[in-house]
């Protein structure tokens, strides 16, 4: 008689995962519940794999209560909800543990900047969605930069039809690509809101946000790739 086999015992779940769990019942991924907290989705992963996510057990049980209590489901507003309640983990001696990228702050004066290199680009500029969501907010106006090859481009440098009144004018690179700034407080920029509404379509994507604006508004081929985007917010007088 071949011996029975024992049965292998479920995986331990800490408290981070257990909450991801649940939000992946509810519908969300684990992308989703990344930028929620507004950090890698290799993060999320690292909650099963490595124990990590103790950190954002208050932000995720706030999110989980908002869906399941409030019904709130736009996950702008579970991002917002979340940045209240996410804090930096301490070191055994105490002190606030370094993070690895940099923070996204709104002054008092609504004063923000926010930028996102290739590898950020290739992951749909995630970081900079709590900044639109915040910006938006607190009915914030919004402004940007993309860096495009410049054949992308349909106008020709320095073309007012293009950006009139842009801050920085163009700046062209020895890659082959420009940077082109839309929207300044002199001209009045956009409402924050707007493209706010404009990423959420997107699935939360701010790249290919930026990008459909500027196929709509006849600024780039569509095949054109952004290779760099900033950000930039401020409260109207």
């Amino acid at each position: 008689m071949a011996p029975r086999r024992r049965a292998t015992p479920a995986p331990h779940r800490n408290e981070a995962a257990r909450l991801a769990d649940q939000l992946q019942s509810a519908g969300y991924t684990k992308r989703d519940i990344a930028r929620i907290i507004n950090r890698d989705p290799s993060l999320v992963s690292q909650f099963y794999t490595k124990n990590k996510g103790a950190a954002f057990v208050p932000a995720l049980t706030q999110v989980l209560a908002a869906i399941q209590g409030a019904g709130i489901t736009d996950t702008t507003a579970l991002t917002a909800i979340a940045a209240g309640h996410i804090t930096r983990r301490t070191t055994a001696a105490g002190t606030k543990a370094r993070v690895r990228t940099k923070a996204l702050l709104i002054t008092p004066t609504g004063t923000g900047t926010g930028r996102a290199g290739a590898q950020a680009i290739a992951s749909g500029s995630a970081r900079l969605r709590p900044l639109i969501a915040e910006a938006a907010r607190q009915e914030l106006r919004l402004a940007f930069t993309v860096r495009v090859a410049r054949t992308g481009f349909l106008h020709a440098s320095g073309s007012r039809t293009d950006s009139p009144g842009i801050r920085r004018d163009v700046i062209q690179r020895t890659d082959h690509t420009e940077e082109r700034s839309y929207g300044s407080a002199t001209t009045g920029g956009f409402d924050a809101a707007e493209f706010a509404h404009r990423v959420d379509q997107t699935g939360g994507d701010v790249t290919a946000a930026v990008h459909r604006w500027l196929v709509e508004t006849s600024r780039i081929r569509p095949g054109a790739h952004i290779t760099h985007l900033e950000i930039r917010t401020w409260r109207p007088r």
